[in-house]
């Protein structure tokens, strides 16, 4: 039996929907905190971000960590897939978001964030649910956490 699919946020019907395919990471500390990225707008997001043409899943996560973080790392599993639907004020753009997601236990800061206009923290699990702005992001911890 083929799993369900998981979906985030409600699709308008007559909407013009850009489809925008992402991946990204729960990258927790030793203390079991995970690391979240604050875009200016103070909304929380986990870090990684929108696949390049011809960029794997993976190669987009390793340019997102130097980009966001400055950190290089490996991934360890897969979390799975869930698909959001979204409207972007700042984009004026429908979004429909596919998300793969990925725990990331092994890293390590290699050099500081190329983008400066991001703010990073470490949070509980359970805060980095509240905090996140996503449906699909804290979905990714959750699924982590029932690990």
């Amino acid at each position: 039996m083929p799993e369900k699919e998981i979906v985030f946020g409600e699709k308008e019907a007559g909407k013009p929907y850009k489809s925008r395919y992402g991946a990204y990471v729960v990258l927790p500390n030793e203390k079991n905190e995970v690391i979240l990225v604050q875009a200016p707008n103070g909304a929380y997001f986990l870090p990684g971000g929108e696949i390049e043409p011809n960029e794997s899943k993976e190669e987009a996560i390793q340019r997102e960590l130097i980009e966001e973080l400055g950190f290089e790392g490996e991934i360890a599993e897969y979390l799975g897939e869930a698909v959001e639907y979204f409207y972007s004020r700042h984009r004026d753009t429908f979004y429909h978001h596919p998300g793969y997601f990925y725990l990331m236990t092994q890293w390590k800061k290699v050099c500081e964030p190329t983008e400066e206009t991001n703010q990073l923290s470490w949070h509980t699990p359970e805060e980095a649910i509240q905090r996140l702005k996503r449906g699909s992001h804290k979905w990714a911890v959750e699924q982590w956490l029932a690990k």
